[in-house]
């Protein structure tokens, strides 16, 4: 048991090291050499545990994606208003992806097909179906405009995530890729809200911003 136990830790601590490099450097960049030199054990150590750098990639995205999951089934426990779910979801992303180098997504899509497709299947079977019921939500409580196209602007919104991601679109050098997320959002509620939903929408940011300046 104690060995299992010592396996399973060091093997968790590797995709927390490769997760925090991929994150920071991207993934193309990041070898098994830097794994171990942070960490500070063999590389041979890394290889008794993942057959190749693929395996530990896979698994941080599916560790990632997970995460993220969890977080957004929360928020449907909590019951949240859909714009306030809506607006806190962009927020979490811009809190969790905010020491992540975009071009860990071009990394992951060109030299890493079977974690893109992780990825890619995440986004059509669960971030598209939460973002489709969060409109058919707002619609029936009257927040959301009821002439909408709901399958058409859930897939909207999240090409809007991707696209403010992207480094060739919204360059790191003129744009912080947070900030773009932000203001997405923002925009993309400002086109579907009624006038109850604009009017919820105004108390929800200032109230949100009366919270963060006494908080500060």
């Amino acid at each position: 048991m104690i060995g299992k136990f010592q396996l399973c830790s060091v093997k968790e601590r590797i995709i927390k090291e490769a997760f925090k490099l991929f994150w920071r450097y991207g993934i193309k960049s990041v070898t098994m050499d830097d794994i171990a030199k942070d960490l500070g054990i063999s590389k041979r150590t890394i290889y008794q545990h993942f057959p190749d750098k693929e395996a530990i990639v896979i698994l941080v995205i599916e560790q990632e994606l997970e995460t993220q999951k969890c977080q957004m089934d929360k928020m449907d426990e909590d019951k949240l208003n859909p714009v306030a779910q809506m607006i806190l979801g962009a927020d979490y992303m811009r809190v969790s992806l905010a020491h992540m180098n975009p071009v860990v997504f071009h990394d992951l899509k060109k030299y890493h097909p079977h974690a893109w497709d992780l990825f890619h299947r995440y986004k059509h079977d669960y971030i598209i179906k939460e973002i489709r019921e969060n409109l058919i939500e707002g619609v029936e409580t009257e927040l959301y405009r009821k002439d909408i196209n709901v399958d058409m602007l859930s897939i909207l919104r999240i090409e809007q995530v991707l696209m403010a991601l992207d480094p060739e679109i919204y360059p790191a050098d003129k744009f912080n890729m947070m900030n773009v997320q932000m203001e997405f959002v923002h925009h993309f509620l400002h086109g579907i809200l009624t006038e109850k939903g604009f009017k919820y929408y105004t108390k929800y940011i200032e109230e949100s911003a009366t919270s963060i300046t006494h908080e500060k």
